[in-house]
């Protein structure tokens, strides 16, 4: 336990030895020369979205002739193209 106390501290004065700030309050961060960070490109890949259409009944309100004066509502269905989203995965 002691051991990783030691090394934290000791980590932790060469962390601040090793910053300084500019004029303008800029931290800057002294490194060694053998010293590199590399980055490492983005592992996410994001989802695509397409359309397709597709074909629904849809509700279709109408009236028919009962007789010579009276017209009854009918309810009847109706194909409609519609186009739906489409998430495909990477």
């Amino acid at each position: 336990m002691r051991k990783h106390t030691i090394l934290f501290a000791a980590g932790a004065i060469a962390a601040l030895t090793a910053c300084s700030r500019t004029e303008n309050g800029d931290v800057v961060i002294k490194r060694p020369a053998d010293v590199e960070v590399k980055t490492t490109t983005d592992t996410l890949h994001m989802p695509t979205v397409t359309t397709k259409t597709d074909t629904i009944n849809t509700p279709v309100i109408g009236t028919q002739k009962e007789t010579l004066i009276v017209s009854k509502p009918v309810v009847g269905t109706k194909k409609t193209v519609v186009k739906v989203p489409v998430v495909k995965r990477p």
